[in-house]
């Protein structure tokens, strides 16, 4: 059985001054960590950690769940399952996986196809009733109503993207990340083929294409995940080929995107190869991070709050090779980055004030990590 090992130490003390203070009631003694993996090579699936909300140390509970290329997970919102897409370039699928509170360990409840093949992102409803599906290769987007036990009945609704842009990986659609509205009625799709922020109106199990029905990036911008602010005023996507951020404002009444600014990810003196990956939007609000692959960075900017404008902080290696995935714990205080390439999940500290990251000192070797998903205190999928 493939385990991580600790390869970290002891955490820096003079990092802690500045740190994010949760709500007492809100911070456990550590945090249920899962980790989706591309199964390539050495990894054999989904793999729990626990991180110490005190120190930021990391200790591993190993393979929870044997499944093939579980490349990205979401958690229900009030049921303790989690939910994997299985990216293969045939047979694509999505899972539900039974969460066992005490142990954490995983099984599965069922699967379904996940109607094209390559499927990269999931997402749930906010009322837990729907699961969202990117199909990368398929360049679509399929809907899954969730049955009562948190297991999926097959998909009833299933987009299928059109066009192209002007890069050479965009010559057909490329469905890459699915993110429901904070109130759960708009779907978006960020579509790397085709340069647009796809809209959909969610109705029932069903979806339908919104008006209007998508939100324009610069060609050749090549949108790949997306983020709410947590004000729910402006939203961000992360554009992999043009290593950018383009911030909008958020419509709330229709569902549509304006766009603010579009603000460069990378230092001016960097002209090497570079793709971006994730977005995360600290829970302040002050803060939004995307990943450098090339770079091999964590971008920072600051928020303003009453435009959503970014302005850049300046880039923090991740310790390793590809981030092809981060996240952000429920309190706000740490920071994993997933380094693909390398095989290593790393732990950073953030600082409160100015949204700066340190290595905390920690880290675990991880055989190709590419999903950080947090359990919150109190979830039914939490001890």
């Amino acid at each position: 059985m493939t385990t991580f090992r600790r390869i970290g130490g002891i955490a820096m003390m003079a990092m802690t001054s500045h740190l994010v203070q949760p709500e007492a009631t809100a911070q456990p003694d550590s945090w249920r960590v899962y980790i989706g993996t591309y199964t390539r090579g050495e990894s054999e699936g989904i793999y729990r950690l626990e991180l110490n909300s005190e120190t930021g140390a990391l200790v591993t509970q190993g393979v929870v769940a044997e499944t093939e290329n579980p490349s990205f997970l979401a958690l229900h919102p009030t049921l303790p399952v989690v939910y994997a897409v299985g990216e293969m370039s045939e047979g694509g699928a999505v899972s539900a996986f039974a969460v066992d509170a005490e142990s954490g360990a995983l099984s599965l409840l069922n699967a379904q196809s996940s109607e094209g093949p390559g499927p990269c992102h999931v997402a749930v409803s906010p009322d837990g009733t729907l699961v969202a599906v990117a199909n990368y290769s398929g360049g679509n987007v399929a809907l899954f109503p969730v049955n009562d036990d948190g297991s999926l009945a097959p998909a009833t609704s299933v987009m299928q993207h059109e066009g192209s842009s002007v890069h050479q990986r965009q010559q057909n659609p490329h469905a890459h990340s699915v993110n429901f509205s904070p109130d759960g009625r708009y779907l978006f799709a960020a579509d790397l083929g085709i340069d647009k922020m796809m809209i959909y109106r969610v109705e029932g199990d069903a979806l339908s294409p919104n008006e209007p029905p998508h939100a324009e990036l610069a060609p050749g911008a090549g949108p790949r995940h997306f983020a709410f602010h947590p004000n729910g005023a402006f939203a961000y996507a992360v554009n992999e080929l043009d290593n950018t951020v383009t911030a909008f404002s958020y419509d709330t009444e229709n569902g549509a995107l304006e766009t603010i600014q579009s603000v460069g990810t990378l230092p001016d003196d960097f002209d090497e190869s570079n793709t971006t990956a994730e977005i995360r939007v600290h829970p302040s609000g002050r803060f939004l991070y995307a990943s450098n692959r090339g770079h091999d960075s964590i971008a920072v900017f600051s928020v303003d709050a009453e435009s959503g404008r970014l302005s850049p902080l300046g880039q923090t290696s991740t310790q390793g090779q590809t981030p092809r995935n981060f996240n952000l714990d429920p309190s706000g205080q740490w920071l994993l980055a997933a380094n693909q390439a390398s095989g290593s999940v790393v732990v950073f500290a953030i600082d409160a004030e100015t949204g700066a990251l340190t290595p905390s000192g920690h880290s675990l070797e991880a055989p190709t990590p590419v999903c950080v998903l947090f359990v919150p205190a109190g979830h039914p999928a939490a001890e």
